[in-house]
């Protein structure tokens, strides 16, 4: 398996849905970073389920524990290692079916793939259970970048094929503060009534997640096979239930003429910014000042309890399958931090291969 990502700020991820523990190890961070462990706690509660009409009934409490590379309230230079305890395990949910292969799950692809030795139970290692990890080295990145003026946010912008109006930065910020993080209530309204039918129906709905990071400094990126918007979709991407990545006007800028989709050159107080930002911040695959605009597809969670077609490797039969267990009618609210916590994840390694951030902290 590959289970870290970046070149100078380095994140490996590790254990299992239903193991001891799930967690993660940062290499690379700065010495002198001073942590908060009450921001990591509540990145971490974010994604937790809220218990409402969308999210699963498992309840883990997610306490974060450092073990290494933070001394006296501030980090050594050494690699940093955060562990979350798994609690709230119902593992007989899953002896049914470690022979019988779920719709949309990846027990096919990881049993042939490591012999059947694979943890089958919730998913195992491809469980967004691990994505907890992602999480809490998410909030040290963005502690991070905090020293340098960056700011990252995500929200909802579509549910069930059910799409958020159109909205400026500002006013979206002000209003993500509802169980859908969707700032267009009126949608979010009709989002969390498609939901609770998808729920009743034993169904599920997937969305849109639009991730937006400010105060980006020009010049984030290494093309041409590192490039800023590369490496950010391949991070986007190790988030379980994500099936498409696109930046700034993405495929809909194929429809466009390139007098329409060009960003004009002006200048403002001294810096050159653009009128519009069809580009999503990033041209030629480096950071050009403009707000980096990113939007994240995530399918339909696929542990619905509706019967389905499937088969029984170990009979070499057709067989049919009625999912039990405790799952999400729609992941879409608890990816956002997920989503947030892998921008700031890549935003952090490209500052430092930048020599933006600083080694030292002072």
């Amino acid at each position: 398996m590959s289970d870290s990502i970046g070149k100078v700020f380095t994140v490996s991820v590790f254990g299992e849905s239903h193991g001891r523990l799930i967690g993660a190890l940062i290499n690379g961070c700065p010495a002198g970073l001073k942590i908060d462990e009450g921001f990591i706690q509540k990145e971490l509660d974010r994604r937790k389920p809220a218990h409402s009409v969308s999210s699963t009934p498992r309840s883990e409490d997610d306490k974060a524990e450092i073990l290494s590379g933070v001394f006296n309230g501030f980090t050594t230079g050494a690699p940093i290692c955060l562990v979350i305890n798994n609690k709230d395990t119902r593992s007989a949910d899953y002896d049914n079916i470690k022979d019988v292969f779920r719709p949309g799950h990846a027990d096919y692809t990881a049993r042939i793939k490591y012999g059947g030795f694979n943890d089958y139970r919730g998913g195992g290692r491809f469980s967004g259970r691990i994505t907890a990890g992602f999480v809490a080295a998410g909030a040290v990145s963005r502690m991070l970048l905090d020293i340098i003026g960056v700011d990252i946010f995500a929200h909802t912008v579509e549910i069930g094929g059910i799409s958020a109006k159109s909205q400026d930065m500002g006013t979206i910020k002000q209003n993500i503060n509802n169980p859908l993080s969707c700032a267009d209530s009126a949608a979010c309204e009709l989002m969390l009534t498609a939901v609770k039918e998808a729920r009743i129906e034993d169904d599920s709905l997937g969305g849109i997640i639009e991730g937006i990071a400010t105060g980006l400094p020009v010049g984030l990126g290494e093309p041409v096979f590192d490039n800023l918007d590369g490496d950010l979709a391949k991070a986007l991407f190790a988030v379980p239930s994500v099936k498409g990545v696109e930046f700034g006007m993405g495929f809909n800028a194929a429809r466009l003429k390139g007098s329409q989709n060009n960003d004009p050159f002006e200048i403002i107080d001294g810096k050159i910014v653009t009128k519009t930002n069809n580009a999503g911040g990033i041209l030629g695959g480096i950071s050009n000042g403009m707000p980096l605009v990113v939007r994240v597809a995530v399918k339909p969670t696929p542990s619905i309890s509706q019967k389905q077609l499937t088969v029984n490797l170990k009979e070499f039969s057709a067989s049919e399958l009625e999912i039990q267990g405790r799952h999400d009618a729609c992941i879409v609210p608890r990816a956002i931090p997920v989503v947030e916590a892998m921008m700031a994840v890549t935003l952090c390694d490209f500052a430092l291969r930048a020599g933006i951030i600083p080694r030292v902290i002072k």
